[in-house]
């Protein structure tokens, strides 16, 4: 089992391999662009991100999340990951930093 410590540098490693996925509409990572709503880590390394698209009929809504759970299941010292997408509360341009 991993310390609050280790769990926690796991997770920011998460946010820096999504920082490296893009909005393919957009050239702004999709962290930035305020997509990402949360990242949890369990106790076993598990990884839960949720997360939003910027519209319901984005062309990427499946290939997306994909993409992310991909990048961060493939992570030394990951588990597995799991994408969860919501649309409460929806997306807007204010999210983005």
């Amino acid at each position: 089992m991993k310390t609050e410590e280790e769990l926690q540098k796991i997770g920011e490693e998460v946010v820096e391999v999504i920082c490296e996925i893009y909005d393919p509409e957009i050239p702004v990572n999709i962290y930035a662009l305020g997509l990402i709503y949360d990242v949890e880590v369990s106790e076993d390394c598990d990884v839960k991100i949720t997360m939003t698209l910027t519209s319901p009929n984005c062309p990427v809504a499946e290939s997306l999340p994909r993409d992310v759970e991909d990048k961060v299941a493939a992570m030394e010292g990951v588990s597995s990951a799991k994408v969860e997408i919501v649309f409460d509360p929806p997306w807007t341009q204010d999210m983005m930093s």
